[in-house]
């Protein structure tokens, strides 16, 4: 995941109106590299995130390969088509009163979360016996 995000956050460009155009933080913030990857130098692949996954990069110069988003909603499909394939031993949630992450991963946290449910499901029920 941590590749992908680098050719997407960090390097990713994006079909706009017959253009591509930057999106990625490391393009936005380095002119010369932006202007490099909007050359033909650069070789541009269409954004696949599996073969985004395993592309090697250099940290220290241009970047050789970008990938290119035909959109972001396309980007945005792909990548969750990505992650539902993904075999990972455990669960994940986003979790809006603390803005994070939390892997659920052991009984007891996943008890905890069945809890929260509950107590959520208890409380919008009776708001909707009070209506």
């Amino acid at each position: 995941l941590a590749t992908i995000f680098w050719f997407t956050a960090e390097f990713g460009l994006c079909r706009e109106g017959g253009d591509v155009r930057a999106f990625g933080a490391g393009l936005l913030s380095s002119f010369g590299e932006l202007e490099y990857a909007l050359t033909e130098k650069p070789e541009k692949r269409t954004f696949d995130p599996s073969q985004a996954a395993v592309q090697k990069y250099p940290i220290t110069q241009y970047q050789p390969v970008y990938f290119v988003a035909d959109s972001f909603r396309d980007a945005t499909s792909k990548l969750r088509e990505f992650n539902s394939m993904m075999r990972r031993p455990f669960q994940v949630r986003y979790n809006p009163y603390t803005q994070s992450v939390e892997v659920l991963d052991t009984k007891d946290k996943v008890q905890h979360f069945a809890r929260t449910i509950r107590n959520e499901m208890q409380l919008l029920a009776s708001a909707l016996e009070q209506l």
